[in-house]
């Protein structure tokens, strides 16, 4: 008769600490949101998303660079790929704000429903007809992301998804840092995308990618000057209005594990 060798099982102190698989992390982050969305009430689902423009003007931003930002910013709504985007979506839910310095976070629009390319036309009319309200203040980007963050708290209906659309020429110089208000506000349903205008020092393309965006299918879209914001904001907005699917397209190689100076570390919560 043939004699079997007894197996002993190989338990995890048998086998020693095993690493996780890479890989698993987002897809268990995937598959959570897709459950969560499942999981929607039917209201929400009748809203496909709610977005959240935060503009800087802080001081890098020179009047001219302001014109040029709010005229493109206009412009991207107009433009006839995104209104429709917007209207087969079955609707936008979005709100904008200006920023700059730690208590610098001025309303430009409030929530509104666009669904219709006359409700989209009014929307960008008024973000091209915007005034600016400070011009001196520097960079606070912690601030803003937690100002992005307590606007879906006042939004007037739920909605399948959440996205910051974060814009900016340069890092955070003043209060606490991004990742100090991840720590302190609730971005657990929201992804943040970044717009980064290119040309300051430090990097502020490579700062964003690695600091500031957050959530599935998270990117940075860049413009090249202020004169190629509108062109950038159209590609931004259609991949935001199309869902995490087209937004993952982020090139291959960006940097994610840089260092950076953050200033006035003692205040941050």
């Amino acid at each position: 008769m043939q004699r079997f060798k007894s197996i002993r099982p190989r338990f995890a102190e048998d086998a020693g600490p095993r690493r996780p698989r890479a890989g698993r992390g987002r897809l268990a982050a995937g598959v959570a949101a897709g459950l969560s969305a499942l999981m929607l009430p039917v209201a929400a689902m009748a809203c496909p998303l709610a977005l959240v423009l935060a503009i800087d003007v802080s001081s890098s931003v020179d009047a001219s660079d302001y014109r040029l930002q709010m005229r493109g910013l206009g412009e991207a709504f107009e433009d006839r790929e995104v209104v429709d985007a917007i209207v087969s979506n079955g609707g936008v839910l979005v709100t904008a704000f200006e920023w700059s310095g730690r208590n610098q976070q001025v309303p430009i629009a409030d929530w509104t429903w666009l669904e219709t390319p006359a409700a989209v036309q009014t929307f960008a009319d008024r973000l091209a007809g915007a005034s600016r309200s400070h011009h001196r203040f520097p960079t606070a980007l912690g601030y803003a992301l937690g100002h992005a963050a307590i606007q879906f708290n006042r939004a007037p209906r739920a909605c399948a998804r959440q996205v910051v659309d974060v814009s900016g020429d340069g890092v955070n110089n003043e209060g606490f840092p991004p990742a100090s208000a991840y720590r302190a506000f609730d971005f657990s349903r929201t992804t943040v995308n970044g717009l980064v205008i290119r040309g300051a020092d430090p990097d502020p393309v490579a700062y964003y990618r690695e600091t500031v965006i957050r959530g599935p299918g998270a990117f940075v879209e860049t413009a090249e000057s202020f004169a190629d914001y509108g062109t950038a904001m159209k590609r931004k907005l259609l991949r935001e209005i199309a869902g995490n699917a087209f937004a993952r397209n982020e090139p291959q190689g960006a940097p994610r594990a840089l260092a950076y100076r953050q200033f006035r570390r003692d205040d941050a919560p």
